[in-house]
This record gives C-alpha cells, sequence and structure tokens, in this order.
C-alpha cells in the first residue's frame, strides 16, 4: 500500500525545497532514496534554522542542537516542534522552508521506521553536517553586526568542507554499497577516501563562488594565512575592484578544488557503465560543478556580488540531456569532462 507521508515528504517537499537534489534523487536506485531523501530534508531544516538570520545565533544554535538530538532519537513533549513554528517558520520567506519546519514530525517518523543500518547511517549523516552548522555558529559574528569573522588555516577550510560535504560523499558511498552491494569493484576504503573528496570538491566550489555573498554577512571561508601571503585583508575582499588583485589567491584555491574533482572523476568512474542512475546521480553534481568553476576562472569581478559564476538553468538541462546519453560510454564523458578541466587549467594560466 502507498505511503502517502513518504510521497508528500520524498516528493513534493523534496522537489520545493531542492529542485536540483530532487532530479539526483529521482534518478538514484530505489533503495537508496529513503535513507538519502531523509537526510536531505532533516540536514535541509537544520541549515534552515542555522540560516535565519532574524533570530540571534545563540538561539539558532539552541535549536539546532535540539533538533540533533531529536534525530539521534532523544524523546521530546513536542516542545521542539512548539518552538520551531513559532520562533523559525513564521521567518520564512520561501513557502517551501516553512512546510518542511512544519513536517519534521513525520520525517523523524519516517527516520524511525528505516532499517537499523539506514537509521544510524541517516543519523550520522544529519549530525555531522549539524556540526558544521554549529561550527558556523559559534565561529563567526552576528550576520548584522558589521564584522568580519575569518578562518586562519587551511586546516581549518578543510575541516569545515569535510563536515559540510565531504562527509557527504562519505555517506553516499556507504549507502551504494549497503544496498548495491557488487556495484563497486573498487577498494571500499579507496572509495570512501574519494567520496569525501568528491563532497570537498563541491563544497569549495561554493566557497569561492559564494565568496562576495558570505563576506557581507561577516563570514570570510578564504583562510587568514592564504590572505596575508597575497597580501589581503578580508575587508580587501569587500571591495569588488580588488577582484583582480585577488586573482591569484582565487586560482590557487581552484588548484586545490581541481585536485578534489580529479578524485570526484575517478569515483564516478568507478561506478560501471551498466549502473546508469547511480553514475548519473555523480556525474550531474561533477559536471555543474566543473562548468560553475569554469565560468569563476573567466569572471573578472568574481568579488562582485552581483556578478556570481552561476551557470544558467537551460545549460543544466543541457548537462542533464547530453550526460545521459553519454552515461554509458567512458570514451566520450573522459573527453567532455578533461575538456573542461583543460578550459579551467588554460584560464588559471592566463
Amino acid at each position: 500500500m502507498p505511503n502517502p507521508t513518504r510521497a508528500f515528504l520524498l516528493g513534493p517537499l523534496l522537489k520545493g525545497v531542492s529542485r536540483s537534489f530532487y532530479l539526483t534523487l529521482r534518478v538514484l536506485p530505489a533503495g537508496m532514496r529513503d535513507p538519502i531523501g531523509l537526510a536531505y530534508l532533516l540536514a535541509r531544516a537544520a541549515d534552515t534554522i542555522a540560516d535565519t538570520a532574524l533570530i540571534p545565533p545563540q538561539q539558532r544554535l539552541e535549536l539546532l542542537l535540539s533538533l540533533r538530538d531529536q534525530v539521534n532519537g532523544a524523546t521530546d513533549d513536542g516542545t521542539l516542534m512548539r518552538r520551531l513554528a513559532a520562533e523559525v517558520a513564521g521567518q520564512q520567506a520561501l513557502s517551501d522552508e516553512k512546510v518542511l519546519l512544519e513536517s519534521l514530525g513525520p520525517a523523524l517518523t519516517m527516520l524511525s521506521r528505516l532499517s537499523a543500518a539506514d537509521r544510524t547511517a541517516v543519523r550520522e549523516i544529519v549530525s555531522t553536517l549539524a556540526s558544521g552548522m554549529e561550527f558556523d555558529l559559534r565561529t563567526f559574528p552576528d550576520e548584522s553586526s558589521g564584522q568580519i569573522g575569518v578562518l586562519r588555516e587551511w586546516e581549518e577550510l578543510d575541516r569545515y568542507t569535510y563536515l559540510v560535504a565531504g562527509c557527504v560523499g562519505e555517506f553516499w558511498t556507504k549507502m551504494t554499497y549497503a544496498h548495491m552491494p557488487g556495484t563497486l569493484k573498487a577498494d571500499s576504503e579507496a572509495m570512501l577516501l574519494r567520496g569525501v573528496r568528491f563532497g570537498k570538491a563541491l563544497q569549495m566550489t561554493n566557497v569561492l563562488r559564494d565568496c562576495a555573498k558570505d563576506l557581507r554577512i561577516g563570514r570570510c571561508y578564504l583562510p587568514g594565512t592564504m590572505l596575508d601571503r597575497y597580501g589581503l585583508t578580508p575587508q580587501d575582499l569587500l571591495l569588488p575592484g580588488n577582484s583582480a588583485r585577488a586573482k591569484p589567491l582565487l586560482f590557487a584555491l581552484i588548484r586545490t578544488t581541481l585536485g578534489h574533482f580529479r578524485e570526484a572523476v575517478d569515483y564516478t568512474f568507478a561506478i560501471p557503465a551498466f549502473s546508469v542512475r547511480l553514475r548519473l546521480a555523480c556525474l550531474w553534481p561533477v559536471l555543474i560543478g566543473l562548468e560553475t568553476l569554469l565560468l569563476l576562472a573567466g569572471n573578472d569581478d568574481w568579488l562582485d556580488p552581483a556578478k556570481v559564476s552561476k551557470i544558467r538553468r537551460s545549460e543544466v538541462y543541457r548537462i542533464v540531456g547530453y550526460s545521459a546519453l553519454m552515461a554509458p560510454s567512458n570514451g566520450l564523458l573522459r573527453i567532455w569532462i578533461e575538456r573542461l578541466i583543460g578550459g579551467i587549467e588554460a584560464r588559471l594560466e592566463d
């Protein structure tokens, strides 16, 4: 018998809060959809709490940690859900985010009904992602303070990219081994490490693309030691006119990101051609990420928040269409991917 709650959570609600991930989920093999889709919804709800700037950071942190406890099985008398409805849901400009917060009860019930192994995996990934959000709330000032917090060392940024994305690649790999045994022929330890690098590639792309926007809410993810090396300060990055001056820093970070993407490409090609759905689910973020890096490497105004390096929706549809045709062919895919990487590297040499 169809489950209407599951159908709503993983259908209209998921589509409303993430159109691009919804496409990925729809193409995933059936056994992976429930745990991965549910993990996304719970993490997105946590992220909505953490990002609601109209609420003081300490209050957001308290609610975030309470939700993490709920995900991990803590009992509750309904206090958290009432607080979320009263303090957070009404602050959402997007109705889908409001509905998501109001649907946390059914989502937690769905979590309790997963298999023991899937439930443990979902709890682990949501807890880790929530730790990344906690890091943001504890590290950076209130968005309205006018101050800028900055990460000091590369290791902090690398750890952060694990907490908010690298762990997702790890989780995805575990789900693949659990629900599609025999699909991945590569050594599991190697694939888990590649999965982490895959997630870091995507998050580093986000960090670089969103740098100008993040600076304006007081967050500088570019490490202070690297800024010092290039004679820059976070305040310098607030000036769009410094885009050219700061490009050597950008290019250095793009090179690091490309290293992660090469591991993501190896991860994707470790998926056999006959597993078309799983391969496409990995191909799309790789191709979209590389296209974004290509735009970023050629963006002479990358520090201008009005000129964000973001590919158009029509380009996303082009990628989806072409990749669906090429998915079974390692040769054609390698030509496409190496052409993109070559284009990025050529711009880094300019």
